[in-house]
C-alpha cells in the first residue's frame, strides 16, 4: 500500500465512521461520486449520491451506532483510482446483533477530491 493511497484511504474512513456514528445520510452521501454504484446491507442497488443517501435514510435509527475498519488494504491503480478492500465491525450497542462484513471501495478523483464511486458490502460468512 502505498502511503499516499494509505492517507487517503484513511481520510475517507474517517470521515465515513464520523458520519455512520450519527447516521448522517447527507455526510455520507457526500463522501460518494455523483457517478457511485453502491451495494450495501440489502439487495437493491443504489446510485449516485442521492441513492447513497436513501440508503443510510433507510437504515434504523440506531441510539449508538459505531463502525471500525481493519484489515485494510488499499493500492493506487492509476493517479486518479484507488481501490481498497477492507472488514468493517458493526457495533450497534445490543439493538441488533453486531455485524461483521467485507467491504470494497473504489475511490476516484472527481473535482479535486476523492470520492467512493463503487462501494459493496458482503457477508463475511462463506458462500460455497
Amino acid at each position: 500500500m502505498s502511503s499516499e493511497a494509505d492517507a487517503i484511504v484513511s481520510a475517507v474512513i474517517a470521515k465515513w465512521c464520523a458520519g455512520f456514528a450519527k447516521l448522517d445520510a447527507v455526510a455520507l452521501s457526500s463522501l460518494y461520486s455523483t457517478n457511485a454504484f453502491f451495494f450495501g446491507s440489502n439487495p437493491k442497488l443504489y446510485r449516485g449520491r442521492d441513492g447513497v443517501a436513501d440508503y443510510f435514510n433507510g437504515l434504523p435509527r440506531w441510539r449508538n451506532p459505531n463502525a471500525a475498519f481493519s484489515e485494510v488494504n488499499a493500492v493506487q491503480a492509476s493517479p486518479d483510482l484507488i481501490n481498497m478492500a477492507a472488514t468493517i465491525s458493526f457495533d450497534l450497542a445490543g439493538e441488533r446483533d453486531d455485524l461483521v462484513v467485507k467491504m470494497s471501495w473504489v475511490l476516484i478523483r472527481e473535482d479535486g477530491d476523492w470520492k467512493i464511486v463503487n462501494h459493496h458490502a458482503s457477508s463475511q460468512a462463506p458462500l460455497i
